[in-house]
């Protein structure tokens, strides 16, 4: 498929960061993007709204629905898919990008926090996934893409936040389930990972500024959803892609331009070798 044009995408946690980065490289080849996050109204500390994303969308070439959604609540969540699909004829992808994260020890971790990260990163994806199904089931080229780091039983990807490496962990679960599950129906369930830090909200207030000068832009992670979302849904499924990995793939040899900054080093993400 060389195009995603007319395609209608789902897209959790879409306000800011990762999200809408893939919103927006999907809008310029005319895709239907439905923008959903908890973000309706602007935040003190963090930039974008489901509103002024979806605006961005139709300015990139792309046709937008804002929907307000908190992923963990299961009627919402039915609310909203059934409401994207009866405004655009249908959902083609899903993107399962909302996560929530603390990288604290477990003496350090609320219940409140362990509950978060779970309610979003594994219960979200579960139940989008869920409700998406009926609809997929009669897309041309389904996909659903996990934001969600490859399997790697490592003691030191675990010791340090093991709340949030199991609920990370659970969407990378749900790819790999899921995968199996919907292969018969032409479903595709990947994951897609990046090899460094990403710039978002995410990595600025959990890591030292010296993290963020040596990160990737959300683009790179845009530029490979969108060449995954192309591929066959029958026989490209069941992968934890990484971001660079795919784009070479693409025949992309350059990604000085994804650099926060070019030419520095490059912090590797967690939970790969």
């Amino acid at each position: 498929m060389s195009t995603l044009r007319g395609k209608t995408l789902f897209i959790t946690g879409a306000s800011r960061g990762i999200g809408r980065a893939i919103a927006l490289r999907c809008a310029r080849d005319g895709a239907n993007i439905v923008v959903t996050a908890k973000s309706a109204e602007p935040h003190p500390k963090l930039p974008g709204t489901i509103h002024t994303v979806a605006a961005e969308v139709v300015a990139a070439g792309g046709k937008a629905l804002a929907i307000q959604l908190d992923v963990r609540d299961e009627a919402a969540i039915g609310a909203a898919v059934q409401q994207a699909a009866a405004h655009f004829g249908g959902i083609d992808i899903l993107v399962n990008n909302a996560s929530a994260i603390q990288l604290t020890g477990t003496a350090q971790t609320p219940a409140k926090r362990f509950d978060l990260m779970f309610g979003v990163n594994v219960r979200g994806t579960f139940l989008c996934s869920q409700a998406c199904l009926p609809f997929l089931a009669k897309a041309a080229n389904p996909h659903i893409l996990n934001l969600a780091p490859p399997l790697n039983m490592k003691t030191q990807w675990f010791q340090g936040h093991v709340a949030y490496t199991m609920a990370k962990y659970g969407m990378s679960m749900c790819t790999l389930g899921m995968a199996a599950e919907f292969r018969g129906q032409g479903i595709a369930v990947n994951s897609l990972w990046p090899r460094t830090t990403i710039a978002t909200a995410a990595i600025e207030m959990n890591f030292p500024p010296a993290v963020m000068k040596a990160s990737r832009k959300p683009d790179i992670m845009a530029d490979a959803a969108h060449a995954i979302f192309r591929r066959d849904s029958r026989s490209a499924s069941g992968h934890f892609y990484i971001d660079e990995a795919v784009l070479r793939e693409e025949g992309v040899t350059d990604f000085e331009s994804y650099a926060v900054t070019p030419g520095g080093p490059l912090q590797p993400d967690l939970f790969l070798d």
